[in-house]
């Protein structure tokens, strides 16, 4: 099985935090949807004749895709690959974006789970990340969704946004929980250097909350989640049971999948391809039956690095027993002293050969991965 990544790289406008690639600019939007329609064409072959379980709309914000934009995407996947009854086809949107009519519009095309960009329910909140909806959006995009026929949504939160205590955090999963959405990702703000609340932090601006305030929110999303029925499958993923994302989830199990569009990437088991980040330079190549990519050969140890990085965020955790078979690292007597060091402080443990982190251990999840990986 594989699946399909279509970057649109497009926005009404620039959100404070955001460092993905996107243009504001709608001016060449024709000719970089035909681009990614050319390069499915030219790579037909890249997954092998694998079936595709899944397609995922991702940005940018492809809920500004026209209808006939949209079905000309679908119609040429499903001409080149095979794509098998009931896969999961996802589109990110922003509420902005989701009318009445245009649910209709994504649901007659064969969307058949919405990622919804919330972020927040607090309209102090959604100004100051610049956010194209406001509040009542973001209540009432969801509500349509669901009157719409759509039984399979996730939205977006963000936590760790200064404030003075957590009384907007704890109200923003009030109202979530009472929308009864089937799966929720939740990011926690990161300032990144070339974005505007980086820019504004490195002059002094901008403030960004403590680590500690935000590893408290974060313990509060986790038990209120588990209160609520939802299962945190991988570290920033919740769903009620069954409501897995496949696509992410085909990610995190190191599936192969293709990636088409600007700055796009994808992997076949051995090798990753990244395309470039520039639309006109991405159409330009394109307009000549070229890919622009660069490719990346994968080590063992880069593949090792890969599944560990992968699977540690995730419910199912780290087989050690792949580490060792199928990539030749035997992970157990290489950091043994580290393992026993986090099992003491409740950060990991060890069940059947497979590495779990605890609660505790995946606010340090990243920094845990990285004193793993082989160097």
């Amino acid at each position: 099985m594989s699946g399909i990544y279509l970057h649109i790289p497009f926005c009404k406008q620039a959100c404070h935090y955001c460092d993905f690639h996107f243009s504001t600019s709608m001016g060449h939007k024709e000719a970089t949807i035909q681009a990614i329609a050319r390069e499915l064409e030219l790579r037909k072959d890249y997954l092998q004749g694998q079936e595709v379980r899944t397609i995922y709309f991702g940005g940018g914000t492809p809920s500004l895709l026209t209808q006939s934009e949209l079905y000309l995407l679908l119609q040429t996947i499903k001409a080149l690959f095979i794509v098998s009854e009931g896969a999961e086809i996802t589109l990110e949107a922003n509420p902005d974006d989701l009318s009445p009519e245009k649910l209709q519009e994504l649901k007659a095309a064969g969307i058949n789970r919405l990622s919804i960009g919330l972020q927040s329910f607090h309209e102090p909140h959604l100004r100051m990340m610049n956010r194209a909806h406001n509040a009542t959006e973001s209540l009432q995009c969801v509500r349509d969704a669901q009157a719409a026929g759509f039984d399979n949504i996730t939205v977006d939160l963000i936590y760790g946004i200064p404030a003075l205590d957590h009384s907007i955090w704890l109200e923003d999963l009030k109202t979530l929980f009472s929308l009864n959405v089937q799966h929720v990702s939740c990011y926690a703000l990161t300032i990144e250097p070339d974005t505007a609340l980086g820019r504004w932090s490195k002059k002094g601006t901008f403030k960004p909350s403590e680590d500690e305030f935000t590893a408290q929110q974060f313990e509060i999303l986790l038990e209120q989640m588990k209160a609520h029925g939802y299962v945190q499958y991988e570290v920033s993923n919740f769903s009620k049971p069954g409501f897995e994302s496949k696509h992410n989830s085909n990610y995190w199990r190191g599936v192969h999948y293709l990636g088409v569009g600007p700055s796009a990437h994808s992997f076949n088991g051995h090798s990753r391809q990244y395309n470039v980040a520039n639309n006109r330079k991405y159409t330009a190549a394109l307009a000549e039956s070229a890919i622009p990519a660069e490719v990346e050969e994968l080590t063992l140890a880069d593949q090792a690095n890969d599944y560990l990085l992968t699977t540690l965020r995730t419910i199912w955790g780290c087989d050690l027993s792949v580490m060792r078979d199928r990539y030749s690292y035997d992970l157990q007597s290489q950091h043994r002293l580290y393992l026993q060091q986090l099992s003491e402080k409740g950060l990991a443990r060890v069940e059947a050969n497979v590495l779990y982190l605890t609660d505790p251990g995946k606010l340090l999840a990243d920094q845990i991965t990285l004193d793993l990986m082989i160097e």
